[in-house]
C-alpha cells in the first residue's frame, strides 16, 4: 500500500512538471496566434508565480485542515481545468484568468506532496521525486513541439496535457483513502531538529510558537531563495552569456544549457542512491561546494570550452540541495510547523524564481552580461553561509539539549 501511493506520488511529480514548461515551449506561436506583444509572456508567467506564492503559503493550514490527499486532489483537478482553459481561450485575457488556478493549483499540490514525501519516506525517494518533476518538465516541450510541428496547433498540446491531468485526477479520486492509512502507519523515525529557545524538542515545546519564530527558520528560507534564484538564473541568461560574452553560436550555446538541466536531472537520480549511504546535510554542503567550483570556472577568464564543464558542474552540484533541504525539514524543525514552513519554503522559493533572474537582466541591461558569473558566484556563496549558519545554530541547539539532559 504504501509502496503503491508513492507511485500515485511519482506520477503526480510527473503532472507537476509537465505544465512548467508549456508556455515557454508553445509561446511562440501563441503570439502569433493573439497578435500579442513578446512581454505578455512574461506578465502570464508572473501571474501563474503569483498564485503558486500565494497557495504555498496558504498550504499549512489547508493541508492540516483538509489533508494531503484531498488537497492533491482539488489541487491537480484546478491544473488540470486550467489547462484546458487554455484549450480554449479566445483572447488573452482569458489566458490570465486560467492562470490564476493554474498557479494556485501548482503552489498547494507542491508544498503538500514535498511536506508529506519527507515525513512518510526515507531522503532517496525526496530526490527521486524531484527527478520525476523534471521528466515531467522535459516531456511537455516535446508533446507540444509535437503538435506545432504538424498540422495541429498549440491548443491540442494544451488539450493533450490537461487530459494527463484529468486521468491523474480520477486516480487521486480512487486513492483518496490511501493517504491517511499509509500516515497513520508509517514507521519512519524523523530526526527531530532542536528549534525552541529552551533546547527541547520541537514536538514537544513549540505547538504554540509561530513558525517563522523558530530559530533557524529564516536562514533556511534565504538558503531556498538563493537555491532557487541560482537555478531559474543559470537556465535564463546562460545562452545570453555565452552568446555575447564568449561569442559561441546560439544552436551551441543552447546545446550547452541543456546539459546543464541534464547535470540536474540526473544528479538527482544518483543522489537517490548516495542517499543509503550519507546523510542530506552532507549532500547540502557537497552540492554547494561543487555548484560553487562550477560557477568560479565560468568566472574564471578561461577559453570557451571550459564554459560547458561550468555548467555541468554547477547542474550536478545543484541536484542534491532542493530536495535533501526539503527533506531536512521536520527534522530540523519538527514535525509539528513542518507543513507549514514547507509552504514558506515554497513560497519563498518561487519568489527567487520569478525575481532573481528578472533583477540581473535589469542589472546586465545597464551593465553588461559579464556580470552572469559574478552574481551566480555570490548566490551560490550566500547560499552556503546561510546554509552553514543552520548547521552550526542546530548543532548548538543539540548541545544545549544534550547539557539540559545531564544536568
Amino acid at each position: 500500500m504504501t509502496i503503491f501511493l508513492l507511485v500515485i506520488i511519482y506520477l503526480a511529480f510527473i503532472s507537476l512538471g509537465l505544465p512548467d514548461s508549456l508556455l515557454g515551449a508553445a509561446w511562440p506561436v501563441m503570439q502569433l496566434d493573439y497578435g500579442a506583444p513578446l512581454e505578455t509572456a512574461g506578465f502570464l508567467f508572473m501571474t501563474i508565480a503569483g498564485g503558486t506564492i500565494v497557495s504555498s503559503l496558504l498550504s499549512g493550514r489547508l493541508l492540516k485542515r483538509f489533508g494531503t490527499g484531498n488537497v492533491t486532489f482539488v489541487s491537480v483537478l484546478m491544473t488540470a481545468c486550467a489547462l484546458l482553459g487554455f484549450y480554449f481561450a479566445p483572447s488573452i485575457f482569458w489566458l490570465v484568468v486560467c492562470a490564476i488556478p493554474l498557479g494556485l493549483g501548482a503552489g498547494a499540490v507542491d508544498a503538500g506532496l514535498n511536506n508529506y514525501v519527507a515525513t512518510n519516506y526515507k531522503a532517496h525517494h525526496m530526490s527521486w521525486l524531484h527527478c520525476f518533476w523534471g521528466v515531467g518538465a522535459s516531456l511537455g516541450p516535446i508533446i507540444m513541439a509535437s503538435f506545432i510541428s504538424g498540422e495541429n496547433t498549440w491548443r491540442n498540446g494544451y488539450l493533450v496535457i490537461s487530459c494527463i491531468q484529468f486521468a491523474l485526477v480520477i486516480i487521486l479520486l480512487l486513492t483518496l483513502p490511501l493517504w491517511g492509512r499509509v500516515k497513520n502507519n508509517s514507521n519512519l523515525s524523523v530526526s527531530e531538529g532542536i528549534a525552541d529557545s529552551e533546547g527541547v524538542t520541537p514536538d514537544e515545546d513549540i505547538k504554540d510558537i509561530k513558525p517563522l519564530k523558530i530559530r533557524g527558520v529564516k536562514l533556511a528560507l534565504v538558503a531556498f531563495l538563493f537555491y532557487c534564484g541560482v537555478e531559474a538564473t543559470v537556465g535564463l541568461w546562460g545562452s545570453s552569456f555565452l552568446v555575447n560574452v564568449k561569442g559561441i553560436s546560439a544552436a551551441t550555446a543552447a546545446g550547452w544549457v541543456s546539459f546543464y538541466y541534464v547535470g540536474i536531472t540526473v544528479g538527482r537520480l544518483i543522489t537517490g542512491f548516495i542517499t543509503f549511504k550519507t546523510t542530506n546535510q552532507t549532500l547540502i554542503r557537497a552540492g554547494q561546494i561543487i555548484a560553487l567550483t562550477g560557477a568560479v570556472i565560468l568566472f574564471l577568464p578561461l577559453p570557451s570550452a571550459f564554459s560547458l564543464a561550468g555548467f555541468i558542474i554547477v547542474g550536478l552540484g545543484l541536484a542534491p540541495i532542493f530536495p535533501c533541504m526539503l527533506h531536512e525539514t521536520p527534522a530540523r524543525f519538527g514535525k509539528t510547523h513542518s507543513q507549514t514552513i514547507m509552504g514558506y519554503q515554497m513560497a519563498i522559493a518561487y519568489t527567487g524564481t520569478t525575481f532573481i533572474p528578472p533583477l540581473l537582466g535589469f542589472m546586465a541591461s545597464h551593465l553588461t552580461l559579464g556580470i552572469f558569473p559574478v552574481c551566480i558566484v555570490v548566490f551560490v556563496a550566500a547560499m552556503l553561509l546561510s546554509s552553514e549558519k543552520l548547521n552550526d545554530l542546530l548543532k548548538k541547539k543539540v548541545s544545549l539539549k544534550s547539557n539540559s539532559t545531564v544536568m
